[in-house]
C-alpha cells in the first residue's frame, strides 16, 4: 500500500498547487468583470476579447478547481442514505462510486475532449466574434481538468481502500463526512 499512498500524496500536492491557479482565476475574473462593466457603461466601449477572457477564466475556475474540491471532500453528493450509515459503509459507498461511476465518466470525458482540443489547435480556431480570442487554449482546459480529476479520483480511491484496511493515509487527508446544514 506504501507506493500507492505515496502516489496519492503526490496527486494531492499536484491538485493543491493547481488549485492556486483556480484561486487566482477567481480574482482575475472579478476584476475583469468589474473593469468591463465600468468601461462598457462608463465610457461606452466594449471588447469581445475581454468578455471572452471572463468566460475562459470561468472555465479555468471550474476545470482546475474540481479536483481540489474532490480532494477536500467538498463536492456535491446525494445525501439520501449516505448521512445515515456508518463510516465504514460510507467508505464502501465511495469505493463503489469511484470505481463504477466517477472514474469511468471522467476518464471517458478526458479521452473525448482531447480530439476536441487537437482539432481546435490544428485549425488555429479563433472566436467567430470580432476581436475575439483563440479557442484552443480554453479547449485545452477540458482534457487537463478531466485528467486532474481522474488522478484525484484514483487518489481518493486509494485513501478509501487504505482506511478500509485500517491504514490512515495522512493527517491532511480529508475523508470525513459532514451532513449538510439546513
Amino acid at each position: 500500500m506504501g507506493p500507492l499512498i505515496a502516489f496519492s500524496r503526490g496527486v494531492d500536492k499536484l491538485n493543491t498547487a493547481v488549485s492556486k491557479l483556480a484561486d487566482w482565476a477567481v480574482l482575475l475574473a472579478c476584476l475583469i468583470s468589474a473593469g468591463n462593466a465600468f468601461v462598457r457603461y462608463g465610457v461606452s466601449y466594449s471588447s469581445n476579447a475581454w468578455l471572452e477572457v471572463q468566460w475562459y477564466l470561468f472555465g479555468a475556475i471550474v476545470l482546475l478547481g474540481a479536483s481540489y474540491t474532490l480532494f477536500r471532500n467538498e463536492h456535491v453528493r446525494v445525501d439520501l442514505l449516505y448521512g445515515n450509515v456508518s463510516e465504514r459503509t460510507r467508505l464502501w459507498i465511495d469505493v463503489f462510486g469511484f470505481i463504477f461511476f466517477m472514474l469511468p465518466a471522467v476518464m471517458l470525458l478526458a479521452w473525448m475532449t482531447w480530439p476536441f482540443f487537437v482539432d481546435s489547435w490544428v485549425r488555429d480556431e479563433g472566436s467567430p466574434n470580432a476581436g475575439g480570442l483563440l479557442r484552443w487554449p480554453v479547449k485545452l482546459l477540458l482534457p487537463i481538468g478531466f485528467v486532474l480529476l481522474t488522478l484525484q479520483g484514483f487518489s481518493e480511491l486509494i485513501k478509501r481502500i487504505a482506511l478500509l484496511r485500517g491504514i490512515r493515509p495522512a493527517a491532511e487527508v480529508v475523508v470525513e463526512y459532514h451532513r449538510p446544514e439546513q
